[in-house]
């Protein structure tokens, strides 16, 4: 691993690296809370109105067989070349799971305890915001977590339509194959990679920590 210690030793590719890891945290934190408020509300939305559950479960998942640098290239004549359409790509497919999860989580919750609830008085509104949200928070997290895992992989590729990112060190080493410098390069990328995911992992495992009532949590 001598080789890779000098290339992480030149000053020039530390910036480089740390440059473009910031980038693709903005890349990946984007996609992320958009497809969280759409998600939520289209989960919210599924279980509340059975009938539209199967048609938008059915659509977040067609999102997610499409191939990633397809729908990349295809959305370059709709919005442009460079981070909007990655932006755009990652939020489709960040959907999934957590309309998945929102779905599943609030199907989870008691229904006694939320009879109980509309027995009380309380409206539809409170119920959901004070009973069947709280409850269902630890499966939609999960759910967000694996969109934020699966999305910092895939945006990656948006290198390709000019994405900003740690995919642009990546692709660098692939178009310099097999001059010097190519492996460095390729391994750098991926290896950065792999490290924010295990932050972002150890991000969501704190978030667990702090807004999941033991009780629920254990």
């Amino acid at each position: 691993m001598g080789f890779f210690t000098e290339y992480l030793a030149d000053p020039s590719t530390r910036a480089t690296l740390i440059d473009q890891s910031l980038e693709h945290v903005t890349l990946t934190a984007v996609p992320v809370l958009s497809a969280t408020v759409i998600g939520l509300l289209l989960g919210i939305l599924a279980h509340r109105v059975p009938t539209v559950r199967q048609p938008i479960l059915s659509v977040v998942s067609t999102f997610l067989t499409i191939p990633s640098l397809a729908l990349f290239a295809l959305l370059i004549p709709i919005v442009g070349i460079g981070a909007t359409p990655a932006i755009v790509a990652l939020t489709m497919y960040a959907l999934l799971p957590i309309v998945r999860n929102t779905v599943s989580g609030l199907a989870s919750v008691d229904r006694a305890v939320v009879e109980s609830a509309k027995g009380m008085g309380m409206t539809a509104t409170t119920r959901l915001l004070r009973i069947e949200l709280p409850n269902a928070w630890p499966v939609m997290l999960a759910g967000v977590r694996v969109a934020t895992l699966l999305t910092i992989g895939i945006a990656a590729i948006a290198a390709l339509v000019g994405g900003p990112g740690l995919g642009q060190e990546i692709f660098s080493g692939i178009r310099r194959i097999p001059a010097a410098g190519s492996l460095e390069a390729l391994l750098g990328g991926t290896l950065f990679i792999v490290a924010l995911a295990l932050l972002f992992d150890l991000l969501y495992l704190a978030i667990g920590r702090l807004t999941i009532p033991r009780g629920i949590r254990d």
